[in-house]
């Protein structure tokens, strides 16, 4: 196989392994109708098993990162798609609430490799100018999953019952697994070795390059596990949608996010082509989708679930756009022995956030508070965010 084409392969395995991550996820939120039938749960129970999950999450980044920089990216990766297919599959054989938590939990463990997994595999198997495409291609992916989820989902369980959803995206797993191990065989590492130390704690935590992406990914990540948990709710409370109906809007709207992480990483190679530095092009790019994102308030008051889409899916464009643009900034700056603890890092500090706000909706929710402050806030996040790597790291320079 040719370097070209195993880079590409490359791309296409990452793409699709982060898309069944969240497929895997994103069940129990859509099937919140039958769940709460069979077990009974309110709107602060649902919420705090959300939470339960980005806090489960959070607490295996802090090995993930050493764990992928040791073990070696695709042992790792392979290992964690591997446990979480079966963690997925495992909330079907659930018939306790401590079970089906249990299982959660599994899941969230496992699917925190993905991220710092995939942001490594890029900065040590794709040069500069291929990375940031390819980064924005695989940041699609979530949303690919978040948009077939809901349309297959929902008619699945109502076919076969809620199990046979779990069983079947969990079992889709395994036959990436076998994608993944027979077709990366053959990588060769394109950026500077990694030099001893790079990947230590301590060394990443000296770095200015590391609180830069972290303080971005509290900042930004909170609001995008929100919507991931809550939109299926949201659309059901604001305009009387249930399990069969949801679908459409929210596919609209992680539609309109596939496309935010796909122009970022075809605008990124343009600005660079154009003559603009690194550093410009990174936080240009930024600014541009934190700016998008201000009107995302105006869809709690919205009249139709089309306008809600529109507004919700304009904000979940611009966010993976500039989430992309994180990936990227990790990707060209960071030492490549520490790449995945940063990442770890970062997604760390956004799943705290994440589940922090998980919980607080679902107390906003259950004690009539609505959900105007967390689009409130989602509006001005990505501002504070770019202005936070500003600040640490005023000049990006790029490590290729």
């Amino acid at each position: 196989m040719s370097e070209s084409r195993g880079r590409w392969l490359l791309i296409t395995l990452l793409f699709t392994g982060t898309a069944l991550n969240y497929v895997d996820r994103q069940v129990l939120a859509l099937l919140k109708p039958t769940l709460v039938a069979e077990f009974g749960w309110d709107d602060a129970e649902f919420g705090a098993l959300g939470s339960a999950f980005q806090i489960a999450a959070a607490g295996a980044l802090l090995l993930v990162g050493w764990f992928v920089d040791k073990v070696g990216v695709r042992r790792a990766y392979g290992l964690a798609v591997a446990v979480w297919s079966a963690a997925g599959m495992a909330h079907a054989l659930a018939a306790t609430v401590n079970q089906f938590l249990a299982a959660r939990i599994t899941l969230a463990v496992a699917e925190s490799v993905n991220t710092p997994a995939a942001v490594k595999a890029a900065a040590l198997y794709l040069p500069l100018r291929l990375r940031s495409l390819g980064l924005g291609l695989v940041n699609t992916a979530p949303n690919i999953g978040a948009i077939l989820t809901p349309l297959l989902v929902p008619p699945l369980a109502l076919a076969f019952g809620w199990q046979a959803a779990f069983v079947v995206t969990g079992g889709l797993g395994f036959v990436w697994l076998a994608c993944w191990w027979a077709g990366t065989r053959s990588l060769k590492i394109v950026t500077t070795p990694p030099r001893a130390g790079e990947g230590n704690w301590g060394a990443l935590l000296r770095d200015p390059r590391s609180w830069a992406v972290i303080g971005a990914k509290a900042l930004s990540d909170c609001n995008w596990w929100f919507l991931l948990f809550w939109l299926p709710d949201f659309f059901g409370r604001q305009f009387g949608m249930n399990q069969a109906t949801l679908g459409w809007p929210i596919a609209i709207i992680y539609s309109m996010a596939a496309l935010g992480a796909l122009s970022s990483g075809l605008v990124f190679p343009r600005l660079l082509a154009a003559g603009l530095s690194v550093n410009a092009a990174r936080k240009g790019s930024m600014l541009g989708y934190a700016l998008l994102i201000l009107p995302v308030p105006l869809a709690v008051t919205a009249t139709t679930p089309l306008a809600a889409a529109l507004l919700i899916g304009l904000a979940l464009f611009a966010h993976q756009g500039f989430s992309t643009n994180i990936f990227g900034f990790a990707a060209d700056a960071v030492p490549p022995g520490r790449v995945a603890s940063v990442m770890a890092a970062g997604g760390l500090a956004g799943n705290l956030t994440g589940a922090a706000t998980i919980a607080l909706a679902g107390w906003a929710l259950k004690t009539g508070q609505g959900y105007m402050p967390f689009f409130a806030f989602a509006a001005v996040a990505y501002l504070l965010a770019t202005l936070v790597v500003q600040l640490i790291v005023p000049r990006i320079v790029a490590h290729e």
